[in-house]
Formats: C-alpha cells, structure tokens, sequence
C-alpha cells in the first residue's frame, strides 16, 4: 500500500535522494522546499534549484515551495495525513551561522519545532526521521588523543565515535547549538508524545546533485573547484579526517527505521572506520581522476573544526540491519560524472 512520505529540504542533496527514492518504490511524496541555498551562502545563481525541476520526472511527487518555519506552508505539506517525515531541510552551514546566528537558530531549531509541533496536531502517527549532525558533539570529539601521520591524524584508542560522546560542556558553534535543539526535540516528541521519532547524527554525507560550496559540502566543492579551475583554501592543514558516506546508502538507513518496530532512536551515521579519507588524500584521488593540478592555498583553522571525526555505526548495524555499500573510490567516481555533466555551481 502506497504511503505519503513529506520530505522537508527535498531540492538538497539528501532530500531530493530521499524523494526520489520513496518515488520509485510507489508512495506519494511531498517535498517543502524554500529554495534558500544559494542565498544562504551567497551565491547569485541558482543551485538546488536543478534538483527541485529534476524532480518533476516522477509523477507521483508533489512540490510545495514553502517554509518549515511558517505553520501554514507545513499543514499544506501534511494535509490530511502523513505516513512519513524525513526532515532534511536546515542551514547547512558552520561559517554562515558564525555570521547569521539568528537566521541559523530560526531555521534549523525553531523550524525543527514547528515541524514536529505541526504533526503532532495534524498526523500524530507519523514517523519523523531529523537529519542532525556530528557537529552536535562539538569540541569534545578534539579531547580523544591524535596521532599525526603523513597524510592525516589517527585516533588513538578508539575507532570512531559512538551514541555516547557528551555533547555539553564544550564549544559548538552556532550551527552546532542549533542543530543540538532540534536533535534533544525528537528525542522529546518520543518520550512525552509518543511520536515514533529517529535522530541520524549525521558525518560527511556525498554524492550527485550535491551543490557544494567553499562553506559546505566540500567533497563536492573540491570537485567542482577543480573542474571550474577555482583556487581551493584548506583551513588547516589537510589532514582532518571525515569518514564519507554515500547518499543513497543514508536514504536506506532511514527507511530500514520506518520499516522498523523500534519506537525511538539515535544513531550516530556516516561510512565508518572503513570508509575515511583526509583532505590531502581526497585532493589526491582529484589529481588521478582528473589529470589536473588543483590549485591548493592554506588558512587558519575554523572555529570548532573537529580534527578527525570518524562514527561508529556499530548500533545502527546492530539494530536497523544497515551498514554502508558503496566506498568512496565508487562514489566519488559518481560525483565527478555528475559534475562533468551538470557543470554545477560556475562563477
């Protein structure tokens, strides 16, 4: 039987994957979006927008341009009733909430509220999936001892960062702090409503129709600075550590938690300790898949960079059955092919 599945943020990266997903398997997909992207990171041509007319393939999406922060655009994405919510839509950016922190906190805590307040009132049964962030953990994964190598630091002691990292009494920036509201409201519409409800803390998530910019989405940045023959800034010294995860790998990881018993869930998400690269490695990989020579500048560290951050996905292997398929030799393949095709993001 067909269900309604609202994906909020549905033009992104991961909310056009999550729509198109749910398409294909037959549902009616709802998809919010304000189309803010470029504004929010100062860019004057359009970016998601590709992805939100991309959607128009399927029939069986329906497009709202609208704004999780206004209570009318969402009862007109829930009309009478959902099945689904994955929340994806937010301020994506670490810089651009250091500069706006009102508009930050405005979109990605008090539009996370009026989401899962507006269910609640409208289609109280729906599961709600919030896409939150490593960045909830702040500056206490920098307290776990590094090794520097070569090419990138190492933990010391542990593989990656698990569910039970402290996320208080450390700096966050504002996007961190604001994400951090929206992640401890899921987890409270579950105890004190009852409202079936996950938290996807979320690490380095990639792969086509990723509009990036200098300020966020740097894999895909990196690959269109490259192709477009844009200078890139490491800030730092290259060798942070993301474990990568492929998009379409994250969107199963939500659905095997819809199609679960499980009442409420946090899980920490990204490739894992099998899927790592560092910033140097990565400009690397660019050089041989490319045949071309980036043009590569250095700067300080930004606020709050977390050296390495690697999850441990071990509890979301254990309960919801998932671990990643596709590596990072295979998806950023992928990226680059999209890329070349769409010349995404020319100045």
């Amino acid at each position: 039987m067909a269900k309604r599945v609202l994906v909020t943020g549905g033009a992104g990266l991961v909310g056009s994957h999550t729509a198109e997903y749910y398409a294909k398997r037959g549902d009616e997909v709802i998809i919010l979006d304000n189309l803010m992207r470029s504004k929010l990171f100062n860019y004057d041509k359009e970016s998601v927008e590709h992805n939100w007319n991309y959607l128009d393939k399927y029939d069986n999406v329906k497009k709202i341009k609208g704004d999780v922060r206004n209570k009318e655009d969402v009862y007109k994405a829930i009309g009478g009733g959902l099945d689904l919510v994955i929340h994806t839509a937010g301020q994506p950016g670490v810089p651009s909430s250091v500069r706006q922190p009102r508009e930050d906190f405005d979109i990605n805590a008090f539009g996370t509220l009026n989401v899962l307040e507006s269910l609640r009132e409208k289609s109280p049964r729906a599961t709600f999936i919030y896409c939150s962030t490593n960045k909830v953990f702040g500056e206490n994964v920098d307290k776990i001892p590094l090794k520097e190598k070569d090419s990138r630091y190492v933990y010391e002691g542990v593989e990656g960062i698990s569910e039970s990292m402290p996320i208080d009494h450390t700096g966050h920036t504002p996007y961190g702090a604001s994400k951090y509201v929206g992640d401890i409201y899921t987890q409270e519409y579950a105890r004190i409503y009852g409202m079936k409800t996950a938290v996807f803390r979320m690490s380095c998530i990639y792969g086509p129709r990723q509009f990036g910019f200098e300020d966020q989405g740097w894999v895909a940045w990196f690959i269109i600075a490259v192709l477009t023959k844009h200078p890139i800034t490491i800030y730092g010294n290259g060798k942070q550590v993301r474990d990568l995860l492929y998009v379409e790998d994250l969107v199963k990881a939500y659905d095997k938690f819809a199609q679960s018993t499980i009442k409420h869930g946090v899980y920490n998400i990204g490739g894992g300790p099998d899927n790592t690269i560092s910033l140097l490695e990565f400009v690397e990989i660019l050089k041989e898949e490319l045949k071309n020579q980036p043009k590569i500048s250095f700067a300080d560290w930004r606020p709050s960079d977390q050296k390495v951050y690697i999850s441990d996905i071990s509890r979301i292997k254990k309960e919801l059955r998932w671990e990643p398929t596709v590596n990072p030799q295979q998806g950023i393949k992928k990226l680059i092919e999209w890329a070349k095709e769409v010349n995404p993001v020319r100045k």
